[in-house]
């Protein structure tokens, strides 16, 4: 079996190579409306040229996995701004989309955590579309649309989970069907345990991303080894391995927080459920050192006995 490990949007042995570039509404207002459009043209192919390094960067370093930035756009999703951000960029949008094919990368997004079909507010929920079909419009444009992942999280509770969860169920559907397909859900740290994410999961047909960490701060009746057959079954009708998030607590007193790296005791016990699963699979490190991290993990995995790296960021067990 085959563990592959990422990271996310930022490769911090890279000089200045952010993707993340943005530019405030506030400032933006600042501008005459030709300098709006130079400096969103500007920042977005900054941000876009940044991705191509990465992924030139990944492919150097043998690492497969990456989860690219949310805010490759400034603005994008902005209803004063709206803009064409397609058109002007189709042959970078179209260089990553061809990178990531010829190196059988695996990439993804994960929008923010106000991208959520669980409000009782209407206008919460078509932002949430928005951003979701922002996001699938970058897919579109790199022609990544059916093989990405855009992943999210079951959202607030409400003070009423069955109440909400039903809620839910009605506003995810409302959601574009093919966007739906390309969908992930994730168990956090405070709320929607890993139990109760799955069966959200279950009941529309969406992969399930496991978050190690999340679960130890936010653990359900089950032991999540128990959950491995289920986890793993959730993503059969993709034809890929599962993907989980792996991080470790900052400090005792900030549990929730993700340190710089990820500590090689608090992830044992998970690397070694998935090894004794038998099946293969692919960690996306949250680490704040990012490409770093991720690198340092499967150096110290490898380390081990049983253990045998056979990539930058690749372990066989």
């Amino acid at each position: 079996m085959i563990l592959r490990f990422g990271y996310v949007s930022t490769a911090l042995n890279l000089w200045e190579a952010s993707p993340s570039r943005t530019l405030t509404f506030t400032n933006w207002k600042k501008l005459d409306q030709e300098k709006r459009k130079e400096k969103l043209l500007y920042l977005t192919e900054q941000n876009l040229k940044h991705t191509i390094r990465t992924l030139h960067y990944n492919i150097g370093q043998e690492i497969e996995l990456y989860r690219m930035s949310s805010s490759i756009v400034p603005l994008a999703t902005h209803p004063e701004v709206k803009w064409d951000f397609v058109t002007p960029f189709q042959k970078l949008f179209k260089e990553i989309g061809s990178l990531v094919r010829q190196h059988q990368l695996r990439v993804s997004f994960h929008p923010n955590q106000f991208t959520l079909f669980t409000s009782p507010q209407k206008h919460v929920t078509e932002n949430a579309i928005i951003d979701m079909t922002y996001h699938y419009t970058m897919l579109e444009a790199m022609g990544l649309h059916e093989d990405a992942n855009i992943n999210i999280h079951v959202g607030g509770a409400y003070g009423d989970k069955e109440k909400t969860l039903k809620r839910f169920h009605k506003n995810f559907v409302s959601l574009n069907p093919d966007i739906r397909m390309q969908t992930t859900l994730e168990n956090d740290d405070k709320t929607y345990t890993a139990e109760e994410t799955l069966q959200v999961c279950e009941k529309h047909g969406i992969p399930f991303v496991f978050d190690y960490h999340h679960h130890w701060a936010n653990p359900c009746q089950e032991a999540y080894e128990e959950l491995l057959p289920r986890i793993f079954a959730s993503w059969e009708r993709t034809l890929k391995v599962p993907k989980f998030h792996l991080s470790s607590p900052k400090s005792e007193k900030l549990i929730r927080a993700h340190a710089d790296y990820v500590d090689l005791d608090f992830a044992l016990p998970f690397i070694k459920a998935l090894k004794e699963h038998g099946k293969s699979a692919d960690i996306m490190v949250e680490a704040k050192a990012k490409d770093k991290a991720a690198l340092q993990l499967v150096e110290d995995i490898s380390k081990l006995r049983g253990f045998k790296r056979i990539a930058g960021g690749a372990i066989e067990i």
